[in-house]
């Protein structure tokens, strides 16, 4: 910001000083417009949304990174993996369904 040398004797013209206002009240007019269009319900929603979005994007991509490898080939040691775990899951669950019913 320049040094007025008006401003450093503390001799400023009636116009200067209505002008340094004016420029006050756009800046903080400016401002203010700022902050309601920032917490405006709908913008605050809409930038939710797309915070959410790009969070479940990030997350998709990761879990896909674990079974797809880069080349876009399937990473079979990590899907052979998940099905021994689903099918251990599942009997697990049969086991433990017989049991409550008394077989």
């Amino acid at each position: 910001m320049r040094e007025d040398p008006n401003v450093a004797d503390g001799t400023r013209s009636k116009e200067q000083i209505q002008a340094e206002i004016a420029a006050a009240r756009a800046r903080l007019a400016s401002n203010v417009e700022g902050l309601i269009t920032q917490t405006h319900p709908k913008a605050v929603a809409a930038r939710t949304v797309q915070d959410a979005k790009a969070f479940a994007a990030g997350e998709f991509q990761a879990a896909k990174a674990q079974f797809v490898s880069v080349d876009g080939s399937p990473r079979t040691s990590r899907l052979a993996a998940l099905g021994v775990a689903v099918a251990g899951t599942i009997a697990l669950l049969v086991v433990v369904r017989s049991i409550a019913q008394g077989r």
